[in-house]
């Protein structure tokens, strides 16, 4: 079967906010929410990083609220690191100053590209769902930030198994808050045809990462190499990257 690589990238960019110990959760509290700090030149560090990749899942991207100075962060990345495609989906407001968003950058053009709201206790979680290439066999890329809360987590996971129900190209990137081992994922281990990865990369925290609770799952018609991680400018997270061998009939 012949098949095409795509190098995947999967980041939580925490709106280009500088997050370097847990002390600056509260010292530097103000850059969540005010236009302060170098975050122009922290998202130009992902944009360098995201530009050696193919496609890209975006968490925490602000789509243009007064924290990121009125800029649309995924469209300011994608001209930046030239994708000629991109995606966002907003989906949460904080104290009215700042907003969240689900981001795509893709140098493929998705046949479609869809947002769906997530359950969940507090309302403000969605998926990004971009489809490539025809038919049930094309590939699949969902990009999503699920809850801390494991019960609303549980919820999400339920509902994105509907939409990759029975997809072999499918592949979910993005932060899930959790582990690979806990009840809800192997709830979606279940009822989908994700994988468990190979092995743990950890992205959190990214002065000294300890977890891994950021993730590419990928469907059992698709191959995966070389995933590691990789710092994303000042984020609290570190990025993940991997190498996708995806068959050439799931593009066209």
């Amino acid at each position: 079967m012949d098949t095409r690589r795509l190098r995947l990238l999967s980041a939580n960019i925490q709106a280009g906010s500088s997050t370097r110990g847990y002390h600056d959760y509260v010292a530097r509290s103000w850059s969540h929410v005010l236009p302060a700090g170098n975050k122009r030149g922290s998202l130009d560090a992902i944009a360098q990083l995201a530009g050696e990749h193919d496609i890209v899942g975006l968490n925490e991207s602000d789509p243009g609220s007064l924290r990121s100075g009125f800029t649309n962060q995924t469209h300011y990345l994608a001209q930046r690191a030239g994708f000629d495609y991109w995606s966002h989906q907003p989906n949460r407001r904080v104290g009215g100053v700042a907003s969240s968003a689900n981001g795509l950058l893709s140098r493929l053009e998705p046949k479609e590209v869809i947002d769906h709201a997530l359950p969940g206790r507090i309302a403000g979680r969605g998926v990004l769902l971009a489809r490539y290439g025809e038919g049930d066999k094309g590939l699949l890329i969902a990009v999503a930030h699920l809850s801390l809360g494991a019960n609303s987590r549980a919820a999400q996971l339920g509902f994105i198994a509907e939409l990759l129900h029975d997809h072999p190209n499918a592949v979910l990137m993005g932060d899930f808050n959790c582990s690979i081992d806990v009840p809800e994922m192997r709830a979606l281990f279940r009822n989908t045809r994700l994988q468990p990865p190979d092995g743990e990369v950890h992205t959190f925290p990214s002065w000294r990462p300890q977890r891994a609770i950021d993730h590419i799952l990928v469907g059992d018609g698709l191959k995966t190499s070389n995933a590691r991680a990789r710092p994303a400018a000042a984020s609290d997270h570190l990025a993940l990257s991997l190498d996708l061998h995806v068959p050439d009939a799931a593009l066209r």
